[in-house]
């Protein structure tokens, strides 16, 4: 099966299967000499993984990583780094009802179709338990980003019809210890209980409901991206729409400019107190002709409702014949909490490689 690698120069492919014995992920082009600090990349992992409450899936992983190669005493060696995360709680007979069935909005018929064999055990490498080795990617990226002072922080700005107000990132820190607080992981405190309690009791009712992740890049340096195919807005909104249940991209004042004019939608430059060149609004989002422009980079991931509900659904049979199916197992009602550290993770990635890439751009 092709297409599971992403990046050029930091480059990564996962592997494994949602109920196999281990998912995990090659790093290729990381430089040497980086730090690398195990707890953050767990902590990382932890945001994502299952079971962390009443709104989340109750499969019990502990998501521990490991790293196999790549790191001496510490450091990146500059050689490819492989990790490794076991699957400990697979429940496979949870999926027994549906060996012959097409589940709706799955990719049950789509990979039978493509490849005449499916997993058909949790969706197997179509399940969104393959996004844990991203996070754990990611967080090398972010560490490798750190070090040049950019910072990549995301929460929940919506749930259904819920929308949290805008927010204003003083300390990317303080923005994360906020959202930590809550299980939505909605920074706006009152928005994140009544978001809480939506999605219990949605979760109740045996039904799913989406919503979106907001994401915010702090202190990106002029210059990354690339003119025509590789726009740094377009590499970013790839890596958010290879994110499973993801539907929707937009960055900056997204589909909303498309109802303003040229005069209200231009971002003006001017000359901030210490000379440097920004722009007064960013309706751009950080990101004009392809490339950053050094105001912060914003976007918004939209998440479709889970498509396994735990109600009689219509469907038809891998024959053609019409049937049944009713969602078993452990299900999230809805993603958007466990997805904010995977939509971090993926635009990490994305930073990470275009940073790289910009080093070669110039003659220095």
């Amino acid at each position: 099966m092709a297409g599971n690698s992403f990046g050029q120069l930091f480059r990564i492919t996962t592997f494994g299967e949602s109920h196999g014995e281990a998912i995990g992920v090659i790093i290729d082009g990381c430089p040497a000499q980086l730090d690398v600090d195990l707890e953050y990349i767990q902590s990382e992992l932890d945001k994502r993984r299952p079971g962390q409450s009443k709104i989340t899936t109750q499969r019990k992983e502990s998501d521990t990583v490991k790293i196999l190669s790549g790191v001496f005493e510490g450091k990146t060696t500059g050689t490819p780094i492989a990790m490794i995360i076991p699957n400990e709680d697979q429940r496979s007979k949870d999926y027994t009802h549906n060996v012959d069935v097409f589940r709706p909005s799955h990719a049950d018929y789509t990979y039978q179709t493509k490849y005449g064999i499916r997993d058909h055990r949790g969706g197997g490498r179509s399940s969104a338990r393959e996004t844990a080795a991203r996070v754990a990617a990611g967080a090398l990226a972010k560490l490798l980003l750190k070090t040049q002072g950019i910072e990549i922080v995301a929460h929940v700005s919506s749930v259904g019809r819920i929308n949290a107000p805008n927010v204003e990132i003083k300390n990317a820190q303080e923005f994360i210890d906020e959202r930590e607080k809550n299980i939505v992981r909605c920074v706006d405190p009152a928005t994140a209980e009544e978001m809480i309690e939506f999605i219990d009791s949605i979760r109740k009712q045996g039904d799913t409901v989406g919503g979106k992740v907001s994401c915010y890049i702090q202190n990106c340096p002029v210059g990354l991206g690339d003119p025509v195919f590789d726009k740094l807005h377009a590499e970013l909104g790839k890596a958010m729409l290879s994110i499973n249940a993801v539907h929707g991209f937009e960055y900056g004042s997204g589909f909303e400019g498309s109802e303003m004019c040229g005069s209200e939608h231009n971002d003006l430059f001017i000359k901030n107190a210490k000379g440097d060149i920004q722009t007064r609004t960013n309706f751009s989002g950080g990101i004009q002709g392809g490339i950053s422009n050094g105001m912060p980079i914003e976007f918004r991931v939209a998440f479709k409702p889970v498509a396994t509900i735990m109600q009689s659904q219509p469907t038809i049979d891998s024959k053609g014949n019409e049937a049944e199916i009713s969602g078993k197992g452990r299900h999230d009602p809805c993603v958007v909490p466990r997805a904010v550290p995977i939509v971090e993770a993926m635009a990490a990635l994305v930073l990470a490689d275009h940073w790289l890439r910009n080093r070669n751009s110039i003659l220095r």
